[in-house]
C-alpha cells in the first residue's frame, strides 16, 4: 500500500507535535506495510498513490484536499483541532467543516476528540477514528537525572515546561502563576514560534526563567523530564502534548491542562489545571510541589511506560488505510 503524506507549505518552519507525529507515521507505518512518501509539489504523481494523507486544517487546506477528491483518491486528514461548542465562534468555522466533509476519515488523538469534532461541526461521528499520539521507544530509556542537572547548572527545584512558545502553549500565564513559587525556577524549552509573544514571557520572567532554545531528542532531554520537580504543560488545549507522553515515560510529576483530551491518555497518572487563570495554575503547582512527587511515584508505578508508542499506535492508522483501499 503506497500512501501520500502533505501538509501546509509553512508547517516545518517551526514544527510543533503536528509535525513531529507526520515524521513518527513516516517511520513506523513501513513496518506495518505502508510505503509512506512525502509530497513534492514539483512530483506530485497523486495517482501513483492509494491514499492520500493530509496533515493540519490550517486556512486554505480545503483547495489541496478538494483536488485530491476530484482525481478519485481516498483522503484521510488529520485535524489536530479540539473544537467545542463554546470555542466554534473562534474558528473559521465553515471552511473546517468543508474541508473535513471530504475527508473518507478524519484521524483524531482521542475518542473524546472525535466525539467533540463531531458534534460541534455536525458531521457524521462514523467519519472519524482515533489513532492515538505515540512517543519514539528511546523515550522509555533510562537516564540519570544528574546529566541535565549539571549541565545547566540546575542544582535546587525547577518546573519543566517543552513546547513551542506561543499563545496555545500559554507559557506567560505559566510564567505569572511561577512569581507565587519565587525560589523555584522555571525552565523552558521549545522554538519561538511567536517571537513577540516569546519576548513577553522572556521579559516577565526575568531571572526565574531558564530558556534553553530547542533540545534535540537526545539523552540530555531525557535526563530533563527525568530530574524535574514537576513538568507542566497548562496549554490553552492539548490532544495531548506530546512533550507530555515523553515526560510520562521517564516518570516526571505532570500537572497539564484539563482542556482537552489528557485525562484519557493519562487518568490518574496527571494532576490537571484550568489554563484561564493564572492564580489556579499558581495553586496547582503550589500542591504538586509540595505533593506531588510521592502521589507521581505511586501513579508511575502503575502506568505502562510503553502503553503509547508510535511503533505500535501506528497499527490502528493501517488498518484504517486498509479499509479505504
Amino acid at each position: 500500500m503506497k500512501v501520500l503524506f502533505s501538509t501546509y507549505p509553512m508547517a516545518f518552519h517551526t514544527p510543533g507535535g503536528g509535525e513531529v507525529q507526520l515524521l513518527a507515521y513516516e517511520k513506523h507505518l513501513p513496518a506495518h506495510g505502508v510505503d509512506v512518501k512525502l509530497f513534492d509539489m514539483w512530483k506530485p504523481e497523486f495517482l501513483k498513490y492509494d491514499v492520500v494523507h493530509f496533515f493540519s486544517c490550517i486556512s486554505g487546506s480545503y483547495h489541496f484536499c478538494h483536488f485530491v477528491k476530484q482525481l478519485g483518491l481516498p483522503l484521510v486528514i488529520s485535524s489536530s483541532l479540539w473544537i467545542t461548542e463554546v470555542t466554534r465562534h473562534l474558528y473559521p468555522i465553515d471552511e473546517v467543516r468543508a474541508q473535513l466533509s471530504l475527508a473518507d476519515r478524519v484521524i483524531t488523538n482521542s475518542n473524546l476528540e472525535s466525539d467533540t469534532l463531531a458534534s460541534a461541526l455536525a458531521l457524521p461521528r462514523e467519519k472519524f477514528a482515533t489513532v492515538y499520539n505515540g512517543i519514539d521507544e528511546y523515550f522509555l530509556k533510562d537516564v540519570p537525572p544528574s546529566l541535565f542537572r549539571e549541565h545547566f547548572d540546575l542544582p535546587g527545584r525547577f518546573v519543566l515546561n517543552v513546547g513551542n512558545i506561543e499563545p496555545r502553549k500559554n507559557q506567560l500565564t505559566l510564567v505569572r502563576a511561577m512569581k507565587g513559587h519565587p525560589d523555584v525556577k522555571l525552565v523552558l524549552v521549545g522554538q519561538q514560534r511567536d517571537p513577540a509573544y516569546a519576548a513577553q514571557v522572556l521579559r516577565e520572567g526575568g531571572d526565574q526563567v531558564r530558556y534553553l532554545g530547542a533540545l534535540p531528542h537526545n539523552e540530555l532531554l531525557l535526563s530533563g523530564y527525568a530530574a524535574c520537580d514537576l513538568f507542566c504543560l497548562p496549554s490553552t488545549l492539548e490532544t495531548p502534548g506530546l512533550a507530555a507522553l515523553e515526560a510520562s515515560a521517564q516518570g516526571a510529576p505532570l500537572l497539564v491542562t484539563s482542556e482537552g483530551s489528557c485525562s484519557e491518555y493519562f487518568g490518574d497518572r496527571a494532576a490537571y489545571v484550568s489554563p484561564d487563570s493564572a492564580d489556579s495554575v499558581r495553586d496547582a503547582i503550589g500542591a504538586m510541589l509540595q505533593h506531588g512527587t510521592a502521589r507521581a511515584a505511586a501513579a508511575a508505578s502503575a502506568f505502562r511506560r510503553d502503553a503509547f508508542t508510535w511503533a505500535s499506535t501506528t497499527e490502528a492508522l493501517r488498518r484504517i488505510y486498509q479499509e479505504l483501499v
